[in-house]
């Protein structure tokens, strides 16, 4: 007999704050948190949020506002990017942003709840171009 395949939960790994003052953001969330906040490699306009939580906290990221409306995202890991936008769509979401590359690091998508919630789905790989 084989046994069946137990389903892990998707965790959140990764969270985005946009601000319209991004220093003054980083400001407050490093006195209020103690969070240490500083750029992003290799990416001038973004800030790296190290929590100092456990390895099971996740670490965020600092940004620039995009558009009005554009609240905290929360980036939750999935095993294909691909096949979580189909479900999200077959769930009555939709999918706001398409599969895109981060090189080197993985592939997320920006997606929309039935709710009007926006999120992220996150697909670690190394070789994503």
């Amino acid at each position: 007999m084989s046994k069946a395949k137990k389903s892990t939960p998707a965790s959140i790994v990764w969270f985005e704050i946009p601000a319209d003052k991004p220093e003054r953001a980083k400001a407050f969330y490093g006195k209020l948190f103690g969070w240490k906040i500083n750029p992003f490699p290799g990416m001038p306009d973004y800030q790296h949020i190290d929590t100092g939580g456990a390895d099971a906290s996740p670490d965020g990221g600092l940004m620039k506002r995009m558009y009005p409306g554009h609240t905290i995202t929360s980036y939750v890991l999935v095993p294909s990017v691909t096949k979580f936008m189909a479900k999200v769509e077959k769930l009555g979401g939709s999918i706001c942003k398409p599969k895109t590359a981060v090189p080197q690091m993985g592939y997320f998508a920006i997606c929309q709840d039935t709710e009007n919630n926006t999120f992220a789905l996150w697909e670690m790989n190394p070789k994503a171009k």
